[in-house]
């Protein structure tokens, strides 16, 4: 015989599995505490929706106990057989308008956070990036700044930052949940949209369309900070040397392999554009390596030795010249000592 547990076994085991996903996450990688104009729009209509489905489900209920009250089976009625009734042209017109309305008290708000979420009629007159979307990874181009980076976005509190997005490979969907919805990144146009955070931070982006084997690890960072940190961060990285040397000497013997494992030939430091790898200017002010990797200089040489084991698919596989332990030692020394700024995620509180 079963027992009583027995029974509710797959009941409880739900409830515990669901109290442990509940758990699940990361600090800023949610919609639920919005920080930012884009987020609270969102959040907006989740509430509108889930009080419309309280609502049905409350209606829904109030019926099935009333007819289960009133129409249950009676003592001394085994064999009383109700009068069949068909077609009721009251109830099917409720039935069919309510849904409707409660359609369009949905769709009206949604259709206008849409299109003002993809407002670009002061573009002209503010913080334009041109964003590009690669397996597995980001590019921000801060147009008219002259100023190149990956991965981190720097942007002010405040205001409104335009993100012109395009894919250089296949399909992408740019996603930061606690400042703004999604937006998809494709290959053949642009798309337009804005961030605008309200407070100081650390917000963690995920591309939210399956792109390939390494999809799950594409991350980024959006860092906000005030506007005059952020004016300080674009000078800083204007004023940027990329043939300037290192003082210490292990990252200067760094810098001259960098150069000769044609590093140069896929990672700009600097301002100038490069199409085939990460932006490597402000690299050692970066909070992960590869997207999700702690910024350690063991992650790093483990990532320059051998970054299929660390990244599925990714384009830096094989397209450079075998690189020695040591070599790597060299390597990751000179890329983490880039920090051309004092603006970085700890000054942005995390």
């Amino acid at each position: 015989m079963i027992g009583w547990m027995g029974k509710r076994k797959p009941l409880f085991l739900f409830g515990m599995l669901t109290l442990l996903l509940a758990g699940c996450g990361k600090e800023n990688l949610t919609a639920f505490e919005p920080k930012g104009y884009g987020a609270e729009s969102s959040m907006n209509l989740i509430i509108l929706s889930i009080i419309i489905m309280a609502f049905v489900l409350a209606i829904v209920l109030l019926v099935y106990v009333i007819t289960l009250v009133r129409f249950r089976k009676k003592k001394g009625q085994e064999n009383f057989i109700p009068k069949q009734v068909e077609g009721n042209k009251t109830l099917e017109t409720v039935w069919t308008v309510i849904p409707i309305i409660l359609v369009l008290i949905l769709a009206v708000p949604t259709v206008v956070a849409t299109f003002d979420l993809a407002d670009k009629s002061e573009a002209q007159d503010g913080i334009n990036v041109e964003v590009t979307g690669n397996q597995y990874w980001w590019h921000f181009n801060y147009q008219g700044d002259e100023v190149q980076t990956s991965q981190d976005l720097y942007i002010p509190t405040g205001e409104r930052v335009y993100l012109n997005m395009k894919s250089s490979d296949v399909i992408h969907s740019f996603w930061v949940p606690s400042i703004s919805g999604k937006m998809d990144v494709n290959p053949e146009n642009v798309n337009t949209m804005y961030l605008e955070a309200h407070e100081e931070g650390v917000y963690w982006g995920k591309c939210a369309e399956l792109c390939g084997p390494s999809h799950s690890l594409m991350d980024f960072k959006v860092i906000a900070v005030s506007p005059e940190e952020y004016d300080q961060w674009i000078s800083d990285m204007q004023s940027v040397d990329p043939e300037a040397d290192p003082e210490d000497a292990v990252a200067q013997d760094g810098k001259a392999l960098f150069e000769e494992k044609s590093c140069v030939a896929c990672h700009a430091i600097g301002s100038s554009p490069n199409a085939t790898g990460p932006n490597l200017t402000n690299f050692g002010d970066r909070t992960k390596i590869a997207g999700y990797l702690e910024p350690t200089e063991e992650n790093l040489v483990k990532w320059i030795t051998d970054p299929e084991s660390v990244k599925p698919g990714n384009k830096m596989t094989g397209n450079y010249p075998d690189v020695s332990e040591e070599e790597a030692e060299q390597i990751a020394a000179y890329l983490l000592q880039l920090s051309p700024s004092d603006i970085t995620t700890e000054s942005a509180g995390n």
